[in-house]
């Protein structure tokens, strides 16, 4: 599956593909979520977590010089 593709599923298909094909890195907090960061091939992926809604409100690539990585990084080493 391509960017593209995954990116035209619903949140509910994102979800399962990651849980299913995906391999979980790390998670932090970020404003009001809780963002957890996970490796799907070469492609970094961030699921957006609202513990105040209890629902998962976004799932998208996350860009390797993207200024939120830092965060990410703080934690572990990523390659």
């Amino acid at each position: 599956m391509v960017k593209e593709e995954f990116s035209a599923l619903t949140l509910t298909e994102k979800v399962k593909v990651l849980y299913l094909h995906g391999s979980f890195v790390v998670g932090i907090r970020y404003y009001s979520y809780k963002v957890n960061l996970y490796l799907l091939r070469k492609d970094f992926i961030e699921v957006f977590y609202n513990h105040k809604l209890d629902q998962i409100e976004r799932v998208d690539f996350l860009e390797r010089n993207h200024t939120r990585m830092k965060f990410y990084l703080d934690q572990i080493k990523i390659a």
